[in-house]
């Protein structure tokens, strides 16, 4: 376990790579959004360095600025000198929360929330069953009134799937004929529980292209949420609860751009050789495919598609030729261009709803772009992003539709 005495070492010795060239700035939605220095990738680099060399009194000052940043690592794909932000960025915050915990009633509550329900698939099933009967019975919107529910969560929140498109997927699926591969599957948390129907699509996907599936039962959330809140603790107990449900596993697939990047990237949260070669072994879904290729044919789909990068997919993992490559493959559908495909959406997590006005101005300027290309489908492959996208355009009344890129790539018999 890293100490905080070594976290802050780290952050201090990575953030001397920054040598304040300013061209992380064009890059960086919340300055975009403030023009604040602080709320730049640039700034708060600044902050985090004073605050180790002990320069800042009250390192709660710092907190908020950090709390602002969205952590897309579009920063990242703009330096030129290789800074590695979103590390530094997850170190800090697992130290301030560490020496200095966030106070008040929001951040009790999100503590709560993370490390004592979303950590646990049991106790995450039967939230969403009570949200499922409280969204029947109109309560969510009752709570909303009386603020005991941010409103942006009414807004944000679909209609939450009847039970049967909630039940765990697992089990051992094989396709028709031999196998090209054996991959294990991995359904996440909320993927689960809101995009589930997405899951089941992924195998039928990744069957019908000659695979064979594998679905432990004993895998659970990616620990994502937590590791960039801080709680260190909890997103290492889930990676190695990860790590044993998928020891067996030669490739391990993920539908969601979040889980993926997390996945991926156990080798730093450990620490250690074998969560390194754990995330050797991950890949997402498009990726995947791209590298395989598609042996089934999807089914015609003669509708203007936009294709809007998750952050944690392009700037993360590195992937964007991948998606669009697959997505050309499908007959009759045209590919549109939009200005600012990796921007960040606003939603990073649950950014968009303890930060509401700023992802509220943030979704809004990634609405505009989409409805610039006159798409009439937009096309990205992370759940937050989805839910993000799809509460603006509800919103605007746009009749743009949001689809995740396993929904298109289906062949004619699979796809309805």
């Amino acid at each position: 376990m890293t100490s905080a005495t070594e976290k802050g070492t780290d952050i201090y010795t990575l953030s001397l790579d920054c040598v304040h060239c300013g061209l992380c700035l064009p890059a960086c939605p919340t300055y975009q959004v403030l023009g604040l220095e602080t709320d730049s990738p640039r700034g708060r680099l600044y902050l985090m360095r004073a605050l180790q060399e002990g320069r800042i009194e009250d390192p709660q000052t710092v907190r908020l600025h950090l709390d602002q940043c969205l952590g897309c690592r579009g920063c990242e794909a703009a330096c030129p000198s290789g800074v590695e932000y979103g590390r530094i960025l997850d170190l800090q915050r697992s130290e301030l929360e560490e020496k200095y915990p966030a106070k008040g009633v929001g951040a009790s509550l999100r503590r709560f929330l993370l490390n004592r329900v979303i950590a646990y698939q049991g106790r995450l099933r039967l939230a969403f069953r009570f949200l499922r009967t409280a969204q029947i019975l109109g309560l969510h919107r009752i709570a909303a009134a009386l603020r005991l529910l941010p409103s942006a969560a009414v807004l944000l929140m679909p209609k939450i799937p009847a039970a049967r498109h909630r039940r765990p997927l697992t089990g051992s699926f094989e396709p028709e004929g031999i196998p090209r591969a054996r991959v294990t599957l991995f359904t996440g948390c909320v993927m689960e529980q809101l995009f589930g129907d997405i899951n089941r699509r992924t195998l039928q996907l990744l069957l019908a292209n000659g695979f064979a599936v594998d679905i432990p039962s004993t895998q659970g959330c990616c620990g994502a949420l937590h590791h960039h809140d801080g709680q260190t603790l909890t997103a290492q107990r889930l990676a190695r609860k990860n790590m044993a449900a998928f020891a067996d596993a030669e490739i391990i697939i993920n539908n969601s751009a979040g889980c993926g990047a997390a996945l991926k990237e156990y080798g730093e949260l450990l620490g250690d050789d074998q969560a390194r070669a754990f995330a050797t072994r991950c890949r997402d879904v498009t990726e995947f495919l791209a590298e395989q290729g598609l042996t089934a044919e999807p089914a015609p789909f003669p509708h203007r598609v936009a294709y809007d990068d998750p952050c944690h997919l392009c700037h993360g993992q590195g992937l964007r030729a991948q998606p669009r490559e697959l997505l050309a493959a499908v007959p009759e559908l045209q590919l549109v261009p939009h200005p600012n495909p990796e921007s960040c959406c606003g939603a990073a997590g649950i950014y968009n709803l303890v930060h509401q006005d700023l992802a509220q101005q943030i979704g809004q300027r990634k609405l505009t772009d989409l409805a610039s290309s006159e798409a009439e489908v937009v096309v990205t492959g992370n759940p937050g992003c989805m839910m993000q996208i799809d509460a603006h355009r509800r919103a605007a009344g746009s009749e743009i539709r949001v689809m995740h890129p396993v929904d298109l790539l289906l062949p004619e018999e699979d796809s309805g």
